[in-house]
């Protein structure tokens, strides 16, 4: 329905004075559609009524309207009133409209690993703790604070990690950042200002984390590796090397947990040279067939810098990580956090320690467990019922499996996956550029659909395998 004047309230303020008084109420109109203020298809007043709230004779207001019509900035017909035209354009200046880009389609089903289901995000619970915290919080709180992060969240992630994760932490070693690329940036600062020339990284893995390092001015070799994951072994031969980033329990994307061999070795590697282990425990509430693999943190706590997020146990969008640190190296990056960002939010971090301490987050991760374990199963079972020539790989823990492919298929997969409205990564898009191909794979992450999307999403991946 058209804009009407009166009952949409449009109201010009006009102020015409001295005799030009036609002049003047053209250019006011004119003005008022060319802002925007009236838009295509407003009713104007009758040139009666105008006439009487601005005190002047309606001839003037009629030859005005008149004028305006014949300039295309208004149209007029019998029994509907004046209105402003559609698509009015000031002549004198050209309206110029940077171009649209191109549409570009969403996908009917996402199986991009890296992200949790976020419709389970336990919201009552987290409610309940939010509320509690903010009731017993001190004013203090809301404050600037400590640069490590608030100690009620610091002393609860020192009693959980010691307890489900192996990690040897005290309050004061603890540093709380706004997720793991912002504590990676932060080390990769200390890094460099302790002259170390290189971090090493895993063949494969998010190209991000790399970035960050280089960021920072480090150079960032890709080690190599074979069936049994990464080749440690490779660490004294790199020039400069002062720091290795691991994904030490579950491998990403390959998936698997490092042989404890390569784990001795690359903490004798750090003992030996003064470096440091970055270990991204990711994903390390999230086993299923397998022991618990305790964290590298827990061999040497003096050379591992153990890196944790709630990113994938809870939400990114919370922007909660944590990093316990060797003892020295504490001081060092509290004093770069407090320069650079001086505490992630304190509302938060009080609620999260809130939802350790109570068991609700106790109770989460064990709800998850089940349900990503269903899931995985029932992945397994589907993939092996229509493309049994795909093997299943990676999948005692974690979110995510890879599908190994036969050769030369994972293209066109991708290409088909794409056209069914399927996103869905190559394993080929975290390879290192200096890593050597691994086979053709697709990294399947089974966690991020929500339940009801779920089956759907499985039988548009098993409708594109070869």
């Amino acid at each position: 329905m058209p804009n009407d004047w009166a009952t949409f309230g449009a109201d010009l303020h006009l102020e015409l004075r001295g005799t030009r008084l036609r002049a003047g109420l053209m250019d006011a109109l004119r003005e008022a559609v060319r802002s925007g203020r009236l838009e295509a298809g407003t009713r104007l007043p009758s040139s009666r009524s105008l006439a009487a709230d601005l005190g002047t004779a309606r001839n003037t207001v009629a030859d005005a309207y008149a004028e305006l019509v014949a300039e295309g900035w208004l149209t007029a017909r019998q029994g509907s009133g004046t209105r402003v035209a559609r698509r009015a354009e000031p002549r004198d200046r050209p309206r110029h409209r940077a171009p649209t880009p191109p549409a570009t389609a969403t996908p009917v089903h996402n199986l991009k690993a890296g992200t949790p289901d976020l419709a389970a995000f336990p919201r009552a619970d987290w409610l309940k703790a939010y509320r509690r915290a903010l009731t017993t919080a001190p004013d203090e709180a809301f404050g600037y604070g400590d640069p490590r992060g608030r100690p009620e969240l610091r002393a609860a992630l020192a009693e959980y990690l010691a307890r489900a994760r192996g990690v040897h932490a005290r309050p004061e070693r603890i540093v709380v950042c706004a997720g793991f690329a912002h504590g990676l940036t932060l080390l990769g600062q200390v890094l460099r200002d302790r002259g170390v020339r290189a971090a090493a990284v895993e063949p494969y893995g998010l190209g991000l984390h790399a970035d960050v390092l280089a960021r920072a001015g480090l150079e960032t070799p890709a080690l190599p590796f074979d069936e049994r994951g990464t080749r440690v072994e490779e660490l004294p031969s790199l020039a400069g090397c002062g720091a290795v980033l691991m994904t030490a329990a579950h491998q990403f994307p390959l998936g698997g947990a490092l042989p404890p061999d390569r784990r001795a070795a690359v903490v004798d590697w750090a003992r030996a040279s003064g470096g440091l282990v970055l270990e991204d425990d990711y994903d390390g509430e999230f086993r299923y067939d397998r022991q618990p693999v305790g964290a590298l943190q827990g061999l040497d706590p003096e050379r591992v810098v153990y890196l944790g997020t709630a990113s994938k146990s809870l939400a990114p969008g919370l922007r909660l990580a944590w990093m316990v640190l060797p003892t020295g190296l504490a001081d060092e990056m509290t004093a770069v956090k407090g320069t650079v960002e001086r505490a992630s939010s304190a509302p938060d971090q009080l609620a999260f320690a809130e939802f350790l301490r109570s068991g609700a987050y106790d109770r989460h991760v064990r709800a998850m467990r089940l349900r990503y374990r269903r899931r995985r199963d029932q992945l397994v079972a589907a993939v092996a019922a229509h493309a049994p020539a795909t093997r299943v790989g990676g999948i005692a823990a974690g979110l995510h499996a890879v599908l190994t492919l036969p050769p030369g298929t994972e293209r066109p997969t991708l290409r088909a996956a794409a056209r069914h409205g399927l996103a869905v990564q190559g394993v080929s898009h975290y390879r290192r550029p200096t890593a050597p191909p691994s086979p053709d794979a697709l990294v399947i992450g089974y966690a991020t659909p929500s339940d009801s999307a779920w089956p759907g999403a499985l039988e548009a991946l098993c409708g594109v395998l070869p």
